[in-house]
């Protein structure tokens, strides 16, 4: 049995995080939120996925278009889906494809966090 604990996934554009780390001490919810993005991320494959999304022309990227990352595409496929649940990215079947989008939200409030107030 897993001890997996499921979070919801944040609404389209809501901010799906945190103040930054310098403003205040975050609440546990906070704190188990940006373990989700952050765990989701801390896979190779998965960041350079995520990446190859967000800096994808148009800021949406086709499967067809990013799945050359040195695993096969059932392994590709399970890394999107942990990205999807995490709350990093979105998608949209269009055809026999997908397409994958980081919601904007998603950036800047990971950016956020991480933002120095002393900066």
């Amino acid at each position: 049995m897993s001890n997996t604990k499921v979070l919801p996934v944040p609404e389209q554009g809501a901010a799906p995080c945190c103040p930054p780390l310098t403003e205040r001490p975050l609440s546990a919810e906070e704190a188990e939120r940006a373990a989700v993005m952050f765990k989701a991320l801390g896979d190779p494959v998965r960041l350079r996925l995520f990446s190859l999304v967000a800096s994808h022309a148009g800021g949406e990227a086709c499967v067809c278009d990013i799945s050359d990352v040195g695993v096969s595409q059932p392994t590709v496929s399970h890394h999107l889906k942990k990205l999807k649940e995490a709350g990093l990215l979105t998608s949209e079947r269009r055809g026999t494809w997908v397409y994958y989008r980081v919601e904007p939200s998603v950036l800047a409030a990971m950016g956020r966090l991480l933002a120095s107030a002393r900066a």
